[in-house]
């Protein structure tokens, strides 16, 4: 009796649990109010400069994924004055969990659950009303030496993990790449080939029907980077030069 009690408590908790996220992730992706952004700093090399860097950021710095996603809500109809609203949290001095090296489907999974504990637990000091979304930034020094891990966003939990560079010169390819986690918490998917990170046509493309068809001027945003050519592509230098394409739109509910 007790082992049935047990495991029908434990079913109620996990059918909680996933309506609960069900019903988040539709009311994140109806477009009908204004999401709420968290941006969480951490210096992720330890260093002064970074620290230095931390310190003088604002919440204006991110104001070009504001821009970037009411331009291109209007473009897709949406009559919402500001989709998103971004504020600056205070920095975080943990690391988040790291991903095996090797990972199997089940290791993803657990790293997945420690994520979003790890996301909710480290916040809980400076959050009185959670966000919609958390993304924490890892800032590190600007050194060409450094290879930067590759970012991720959860729509599960609703957490990003954004790696970028701590400079002024970098600010618009960071929120290039906040903005496709951002995106991938809402249930957008990468549009670029994971050999070598050339966009994945037509989908993958800025202008997928623009002739000639190379070079391309823009990047939809969750290729993440501007097809120059059929085997080449760079990195757009801000949200100025990316797009929303049309099947990232229908992932997220965007498209009518």
């Amino acid at each position: 009796m007790f082992k049935a009690v047990r495991i029908s408590i434990l079913l109620f908790i996990l059918l909680f649990v996933g309506l609960s996220a069900f019903l988040t992730q539709a009311r994140s992706t109806d477009w009908n109010n204004s999401l709420w952004i968290k941006v969480y700093p951490i210096n992720a090399d330890g260093s002064r400069e970074v620290e230095d860097y931390i310190g003088a950021l604002k919440s204006s710095d991110f104001e070009g994924i504001e821009t970037f996603l009411k331009r291109e809500t209007e473009r897709y109809k949406r009559n919402i004055n500001r989709p998103v609203r971004i504020e600056l949290g205070s920095e975080i001095s943990e690391q988040p969990p790291e991903l095996d090296k090797e990972p199997d489907a089940m290791s993803v999974i657990l790293w997945s659950l420690r994520m979003r504990w790890w996301a909710s637990s480290t916040t809980d000091a400076q959050d009185r009303i959670d966000p919609d979304v958390r993304i924490f930034v890892r800032y590190h020094k600007p050194d060409f030496a450094v290879v930067l891990e590759n970012s991720v966003g959860l729509q599960k939990g609703m957490v990003g993990i954004v790696n970028g560079y701590a400079s002024r010169r970098y600010r618009g390819t960071n929120n290039v790449i906040i903005a496709h986690e951002f995106l991938h918490t809402l249930g957008a998917t990468d549009k670029y080939s994971a050999y070598d990170g050339q966009p994945i046509g037509p989908d993958g493309l800025g202008e997928p029907d623009r002739q000639p068809l190379y070079p391309q001027r823009f990047a939809e945003i969750m290729g993440g980077r501007i097809a120059v050519a059929e085997d080449d592509a760079i990195s757009p230098k801000s949200l100025k030069y990316a797009v929303i394409g049309s099947l990232t739109a229908s992932e997220i509910n965007l498209a009518e």
